[in-house]
């Protein structure tokens, strides 16, 4: 399997797994945020990522968002699913259970907490992307697993040449690092990675990579129209879009993808509250945002206007389910 093989690319969310304020899993709200990304026009969508809280559900809980997202997206979008977990029969497990209920690919991360080295990476993903037919996305996340795939030489490219490996998600906080990646690797493999600034949009044009899975999918005003600019290779609207995305991220999100006002998936889940989205409350161990840095959110979303952009959509449909 190659890039060929899949059609992945744009600006795909990773999703929140939205949940109630007594901490159950919120069916309807999830639902009505794949139909919000659905009508915003991304270009595909990951769940059970980080973002998606996957450490604080059970394995059935899992299960669930992978089949209510592949049901409610019906095909119109791909839907990856993220398999993380701490040994490969766990990840296997929930990858065969993704692919019998119908997603397009599995995803992962090294298992987080025990830093495996390079061999150990490697025989991880070896084993748990051939545990299905599924194409499988590598997802390189230092920050959260405490292993880069790209601190390794050579080891980007081993893990490209999998048999069932079609892409890449490079997360690291190191932009020159993850250029490596997309110079090693993206002739064979989809990569994503941090394109959404003009010098992203350089590599994008030059040097090659696929789009961004951004966490919550907050600025898809602006991300959606830029990755549509890129497809024409229009760089004047690119180079817009860009500046407006950059104007609500850079004022969230810092380099090393930490949260400015609070951890990453409260602040998010705080600022779709404010937007009125169906993001739904976190679970511990995080804790709801307030205060002084719920206003600082909202001026964010006020001054970068997002807000207004927002303001502007169409009203949605009435949307009827058989």
């Amino acid at each position: 399997m190659d890039r060929d093989d899949v059609s992945w690319h744009g600006y795909w969310p990773a999703a929140p797994t939205p949940f109630t304020a007594e901490g159950a899993l919120d069916e309807d709200a999830w639902r009505a945020l794949l139909r919000l990304y659905l009508r915003q026009g991304v270009h595909g969508v990951l769940v059970n990522g980080s973002t998606g809280e996957w450490f604080s559900q059970t394995p059935g809980e899992r299960r669930r968002v992978t089949e209510i997202a592949v049901d409610e997206v019906a095909g119109r979008i791909p839907v990856v699913v993220g398999v993380t977990a701490y040994t490969p029969s766990e990840a296997i497990g929930l990858a065969r259970h993704a692919a019998g209920a119908g997603a397009d690919g599995a995803l992962a991360t090294p298992p987080p907490y025990v830093h495996p080295g390079a061999e150990e990476i490697f025989a991880f993903f070896a084993e748990v992307s051939s545990a299905t037919d599924l194409p499988f996305m590598v997802y390189n996340w230092p920050r959260g697993v405490a292993a880069d795939i790209g601190a390794h030489p050579g080891l980007a490219r081993r893990l490209a040449a999998l048999p069932q490996v079609a892409a890449i998600k490079d997360s690291t906080g190191d932009w020159l690092r993850m250029l490596n990646t997309v110079e090693e690797v993206a002739a064979r493999v989809r990569v994503f990675g941090s394109f959404l600034h003009r010098r992203g949009l350089a590599a994008l044009l030059e040097l090659g990579g696929d789009g961004n899975i951004d966490g919550g999918g907050l600025g898809a005003p602006f991300a959606v129209p830029y990755y549509e600019a890129v497809a024409r290779r229009d760089g004047a609207a690119a180079r817009a879009w860009a500046d407006r995305y950059g104007a609500l991220s850079a004022r969230l999100i810092r380099p090393d993808y930490s949260g400015v006002f609070a951890s990453p998936i409260p602040q998010l889940k705080a600022a779709m509250s404010l937007l009125g989205q169906p993001g739904g409350h976190v679970r511990p161990p995080l804790l709801p945002v307030a205060g002084e840095a719920l206003e600082g959110i909202r001026a964010v979303l006020d001054e970068s206007g997002l807000t207004e952009a927002l303001a502007d959509e169409p009203e949605p449909a009435a949307e009827a389910r058989s």
